[in-house]
């Protein structure tokens, strides 16, 4: 026998029907979320061996290169007029420089996150990493099928790396409650964090374009991937080529 209809369960409230009918709206973020649009830094100067990059805590730290500096150009004029409330870079000099047209136009002052910085490649520091790459080093072919920077030689533990990139991450969500926040990091460090974020694979989100843009809103235990790699504003350097 079927059971009897709650009656104490009363129906939701219903909305009187507009006479043009439930419309489709665009997506807000909810009161209180925390927008944080993630970009890569600017191309940075090409590696060679004859030119060793400066270093900073042991990571190799490179300049913007010129296309890297118009990438950042770019950027500030795609996001001038967003309601920003804050720039964060991190330790490393590429972040900062690709930041720098954005904050003076909104005349904000960047902050440092160190915990954002890129992974730590260990041997494969001040370039090495490109080298390798253009050489398909076998070990380069097992970052990718392990899906694990650590494979190199000496670089940095893929747990605590997990570890550092998704604290400085909630630090920032933590600071800025309602807010949207621009911050300014690295190839390796979003795509660590794109991960958590979707709970894809490890590698999933590897490869973002220098200067392009993803959108991650944060609202208390729900987290969303609203895009990734955004770089329609690098429009008018693919046409200059």
């Amino acid at each position: 026998m079927p059971e009897p209809a709650n009656e104490s369960a009363a129906d939701p409230e219903e909305v009187e029907v507009p006479a043009e009918g439930f419309r489709q709206h665009r997506y807000a973020p909810p009161p209180g979320a925390t927008t944080i649009l993630l970009v890569r830094h600017g191309e940075s100067a090409p590696a060679h061996p004859d030119r060793p990059f400066a270093t900073r805590d042991g990571h190799g730290d490179p300049p913007l290169d010129p296309n890297g500096e118009r990438q950042a150009e770019l950027l500030a004029e795609r996001l001038q007029d967003e309601p920003i409330s804050a720039i964060y870079v991190t330790t490393l000099q590429r972040t900062h420089q690709t930041a720098a047209p954005l904050a003076k136009r909104l005349g904000i002052t960047p902050v440092e996150e160190p915990d954002l910085r890129e992974v730590f490649l260990g041997e494969w520091e001040l370039g090495e990493l490109r080298r390798r790459a253009a050489n398909r080093d076998p070990i380069f072919e097992q970052i990718w099928a392990q899906q694990r920077w650590d494979v190199i030689p000496g670089a940095e533990a893929q747990e605590l790396f997990d570890e550092r990139v998704w604290r400085g991450f909630q630090r920032i969500v933590a600071a800025h409650p309602g807010e949207r926040v621009v911050v300014v990091s690295h190839g390796g460090t979003i795509g660590q964090l794109l991960h958590r974020v979707t709970d894809s694979r490890r590698f999933a989100f590897a490869g973002a374009d220098n200067a392009s843009v993803s959108e991650v809103v944060v609202d208390g235990q729900r987290i969303i991937l609203r895009r990734y790699n955004d770089a329609a504003h690098l429009l008018p350097l693919l046409r200059e080529q």
